[in-house]
């Protein structure tokens, strides 16, 4: 395999120039539609004086928390920024330097692309749940879930254009070397999107489940009742979590699996390589734009049965468009592709099948994993049924059947995913081809993500819509009814997205995997591919050690961020609790509840959090491939991917499932609000807050993280290790230990925060 890997020469003629310049103008084209989502959702009308007023408080808290954030993560951002400018880089050339300075610089350039596309999901989101609660309250359902939509659809197109932009752009200038300076770009998308994943579910769910907890469990007062002080902090919670995070989250997706694609393109296809995987998505962006526009509901259709059929559509005609594109582009065999390698062009199989055959893959993987995770967690399946029903006897029996779907639904997901990794293995036929082929599938699978990011931005919109409404007191009737479907059709909506999400991570990290073997073996003889080759194998205990590693680090990464929520959920359980007792008035409507001291706890608690998981993303790969070596390192990945896909989807789907349960009982089943069932299903819902808003969607950047992080060290740690040439034991342990110290003080400091819960407000209210 390592024949097939070694670098070759590839520029760009003039006609592959041409494709790729006209690939930037579609991205252009697709930030100028963003543009036009975002003026149509702003001259929506934006309600009345009292809808106004919150929905101005919750834009001031959203926009105080990201620039705090930001700056916070800008000490990470100039450290990585540096540290990858010390990793090597390979060449077509000798101008090994110069990529350096060019991969930190499209570093910064990823992650400054990745906290946009946040800022913006942010931004305008708290715009427009006001405008959609206004439409529904004046127009009725039609128009308030087209603002919703349109709304994601800005967030989604702005995804599409600025990260086929990002990358169009590096093969334009750097043509073969264009991988090497897209592994800076991805991995500063991905390391954004993964810590503001992880601080933004962290501020979201402790003021959610503080909110709940005492607002609906102990004072019996609706979920967002003005006068319970946690209520903008939720509002607040959603726009920098499930828009701001997620946005950021699913361009990263969009941007890694671009990186992967082009590294192993430019082995498999030669020049082809470097420009197909951008026509495909590119197609997408034109496919998105339909989707979006699409999106009418029928007169008493489901919601979400109207944007199933959007994205049903937008992806056959992807479909459609990518296989004439496959046979219109590529040449009919391996020895026609520009600059292969002889190896790869004794191939006997057919570009165009491998390529069309790999997207549709994708194409179809999206189209599986809408249906499977809508059946677990939509309102009108069996599932998220007979969760409702356990509500009759108690919150404990809602929580194992909860558990229970998210056990069952991760096997069949997995399952999925699984077939199409390896359906599209099968059909490259083995080797660095069969490789590209499931850089390929994700390739397919991002044609759909600008109907993705509109689907997952819809959910938070309609749920701060429906939260503005209850709050101002405005609106009732049909149109709060309006909303309330519009909310559940949201939380369906936002599991589905999820899992298409950790879909991607999957296929981007095998894809990168991939891309891990190709940087081994460019630093490595023949010699030295033998070895690895031995040395690779699971059953080798060094292999072995690192994949349980591996999976265990997913797990502590999971612990880590529902225990933060937990702590920061305490903290405002007694900050709220406080203000019930101590403020006169709030009860009877007379006393106003202190809104920005909750936003405060929640705002320094997330950031204080938010540092010890993702160090532990960082340094783990790290300690694991210079301490146990390039195998231990293989099977480190190998792990993550297998236990991070499973964990994932049984946290996404057993959460959705308890929020749609609740929202089951609300609609009036089982005894509806205010019943025991309800105070059960809250429970669960609680439960599951952390588990698909924290936990399970920041797995998804983790694992592209790591694996990036593997590509960048791989020739560092083969050059320091018994496979290569070279051996450095002494420096190799130094950074493989200050890496485990890293690890083991974020973890302890981490750990001794657990007393910000206190037996005593007057001391919890001191530590927070």
């Amino acid at each position: 395999m390592g024949t097939l890997l070694a670098a070759q020469a590839v520029d760009l003629s003039s006609s592959n120039t041409m494709l790729v310049v006209v690939v930037g103008v579609i991205a252009i084209l697709a930030v100028l539609i963003a543009m036009v989502f975002r003026s149509q959702v702003l001259a929506a009308n934006d309600g009345t004086e009292n809808m106004k007023t919150i929905a101005l408080a919750v834009q001031e808290g959203a926009s105080a928390y990201l620039s705090r954030q930001f700056k916070t993560l800008s000490v990470f951002a100039v450290v990585a920024f540096l540290l990858l400018f010390l990793l090597p880089a390979h060449s077509d050339g000798d101008n090994d330097t110069v990529l350096k300075i060019w991969r930190s610089i499209f570093f910064l350039i990823g992650a400054g692309f990745s906290a946009f596309i946040g800022y913006l999901g942010m931004w305008l989101a708290t715009r427009a749940n006001v405008r959609v609660a206004a439409a529904a309250r004046t127009e009725g359902r039609e128009p308030a879930m087209r603002v919703a939509f349109r709304t994601g659809g800005t967030v989604g197109m702005a995804t599409v254009g600025l990260g086929l932009l990002g990358a169009a752009a590096v093969v334009l200038f750097f043509k073969g070397d264009a991988p090497t300076v897209l592994e800076g770009f991805g991995f500063g998308a991905a390391m954004l999107a993964m810590f503001m994943r992880v601080g933004g579910g962290i501020f979201t769910k402790a003021a959610d489940v503080g909110a709940d907890l005492v607002g609906k469990v102990e004072q019996n007062i609706p979920e967002d009742d003005p006068r319970n002080a946690a209520t903008i902090a939720d509002n607040v919670g959603d726009n920098v979590g499930d828009c701001a995070g997620m946005a950021a989250d699913l361009f990263e997706s969009y941007a890694v699996m671009l990186v992967a694609s082009l590294i192993l393109g430019k082995a498999a296809f030669g020049e082809q390589g470097l420009v197909f995987p951008l026509i495909v998505p590119a197609i997408g962006a034109l496919t998105a734009i339909i989707g979006v526009y699409l999106t009418r509901p029928r007169a008493g259709e489901n919601g979400l049965r109207t944007i199933n059929r959007a994205f049903y559509i937008s992806a056959l005609i992807s479909a459609v468009l990518c296989t004439i594109a496959a046979f219109a582009y590529l040449p009919g065999t391996f020895a026609d592709l520009t600059g292969a390698t002889e190896a790869i062009a004794a191939n006997d199989g057919d570009p165009r099948v491998i390529a069309t055959v790999s997207v549709l893959i994708g194409i179809v993987l999206a189209a599986v994993i809408l249906a499977l995770t809508g059946y677990y967690t939509g309102t009108e399946d069996k599932p998220v049924k007979d969760v409702g029903k356990t509500s009759l006897t108690g919150a404990a029996t809602v929580i194992l059947s909860g558990i229970s779907v998210g056990f069952e639904s991760a096997v069949y997901t997995a399952l999925v995913i699984a077939a199409a990794v390896y359906g599209a293995f099968l059909v490259g036929g083995g080797g660095v081809v069969a490789l590209f082929a499931i850089a390929l599938a994700g390739c397919g699978l991002l044609t759909t993500v600008g109907v993705i990011v509109a689907m997952d931005t819809f959910g938070p919109v309609s749920d701060n819509a429906q939260g503005i409404a209850e709050m101002s007191g405005d609106v009732d009737g049909e149109a709060a009814q309006i909303l309330t479907e519009l909310d559940a059709v949201g939380n369906t909506t936002k599991a589905i997205t999820k899992g298409i999400a950790i879909a991607t991570a999957v296929l981007a990290a095998t894809a990168l995997f991939g891309s891990y073997t190709d940087s081994i073996y460019s630093v490595l003889n023949d010699a030295g591919d033998a070895a690895f080759n031995s040395d690779a194998l699971v059953f080798d205990p060094s292999t072995l050690v690192g994949l349980i590693i591996g999976a265990a680090v997913v797990f502590m990464f999971s612990g880590l961020a529902i225990n933060a929520v937990g702590r920061a959920a305490g903290a405002v359980v007694y900050e709220v609790r406080r203000q019930f007792r101590d403020i006169p008035g709030i009860m009877d409507g007379t006393g106003k509840p202190e809104y920005g001291k909750v936003v405060d706890i929640c705002t320094r608690d997330s950031l204080r959090e938010l540092a010890t998981p993702g160090l532990l993303a960082i340094a783990a790969p790290i300690a694991v491939g210079f301490g146990l070596g390039a195998s231990a390192l293989a099977g480190y990945l190998a792990g993550a991917i297998a236990s991070g896909t499973l964990m994932a989807v049984f946290l996404a789907n057993s959460g959705g499932a308890w929020d749609n349960a609740k929202k089951l009982v609300e609609d009036g089943n089982h005894g509806g609000k205010g019943s025991p069932a309800h105070e059960a299903t809250i429970i669960g819902d609680t439960v599951g807050d952390p588990f698909k808003d924290t936990a399970g969607p920041a797995i998804n950047p983790l694992i592209k993280v790591m694996n990036l992080v593997a590509v960048l060290i791989a020739p560092a740690v083969v050059g320091m290790s018994s496979i290569g040439e070279d051996t450095n034991t002494a420096l190799r342990l130094i950074i493989a230990g200050a890496a485990v110290a890293i690890i083991a003080v974020a973890v302890i400091v981490s750990k001794r925060r657990e007393s910000v819960i206190s037996d005593t407000p007057a001391e919890a209210n001191v530590a927070a």
